[in-house]
């Protein structure tokens, strides 16, 4: 007994069979296959153009750029940016200092005139008093000597103090200073991008200070040191120390 075939053909016929749906089975024809991802990105850290973000640190080409984690891709900061940041924080700590010392210099000369006598109103030497009018003005005289010691001390304590502020802890807790902030520029560690710390701070500005025994010369061999670094990183010794990168906002 035959039965008729089913519609749409015989079942016989290899040729006359229903075609594949796209995406079960094999490929569509002229569409190539899609390759599988390797490995998850970094948590925390986005993903760049083209793959996954390299280790944190990493220079691209010596192209200005860095990869930073939590970051991404960053540009360092130039030595002219960095220069003229250091211009701009070098005007703002002149004018604290001159207005610290002109305030000591001015307030140790007031109190020296306060406390001082001429020898002419002693009189002379027949005069009764002369001995104990000189030994007084000698003592004014020490006096006065020892206000102008306490007004320089003063001020030097002071200007120490201004400079650890301001080059120490804005570095520390701001990652940056005036200068670097009217230039867009930020100290952050390489690592993890973050501000330096009370620590990494410490250690990038005790460096120059150091240097600055030698006669300034240590100093300016430390700002100058970046351009000494074949890394690509424009890493001065007191950034190496610190783990530190300038970078531009």
């Amino acid at each position: 007994m035959s039965y008729p075939p089913p519609p749409g053909g015989q079942p016989s016929n290899p040729y006359d069979q229903q075609p594949q749906q796209p995406g079960y089975g094999y490929p569509q024809q002229g569409v190539p296959p899609q390759q599988p991802g390797y490995g998850y990105p970094q948590q925390g850290v986005p993903p760049q153009p083209g793959g996954y973000p390299p280790p944190p640190g990493t220079v691209q080409a010596h192209n200005g750029y860095i990869n930073i984690a939590h970051l991404g891709t960053v540009q360092l900061a130039t030595m002219g940016h960095r220069f003229l940041a250091r211009l701009i924080d070098g005007a703002i700590i002149g004018a604290i200092y001159t207005v610290i010392i002109v305030a000591g210099v001015g307030g140790a000369i007031g109190l020296t005139s306060d406390t001082s006598s001429s020898l002419e109103d002693c009189g002379t030497y027949l005069d009764p008093g002369y001995d104990a009018c000189v030994d007084q003005n000698i003592a004014d005289a020490a006096s006065g000597v020892g206000a102008m010691f306490t007004a320089m001390f003063t001020a030097i304590l002071l200007i120490s103090l201004v400079t650890l502020i301001y080059e120490w802890l804005m570095i520390a807790v701001k990652g940056a200073t005036f200068g670097k902030m009217a230039l867009g520029l930020k100290v952050v560690k390489e690592t993890d991008g973050q501000v330096p710390g009370v620590g990494g701070g410490f250690i990038r500005y005790i460096i120059p200070v150091v240097g600055a025994f030698l006669c300034g010369i240590g100093q300016l061999l430390v700002y100058l040191s970046p351009f000494f670094d074949n890394s690509g990183k424009l890493q001065g010794w007191h950034d190496r120390a610190a783990g530190t990168v300038v970078i531009k906002k």
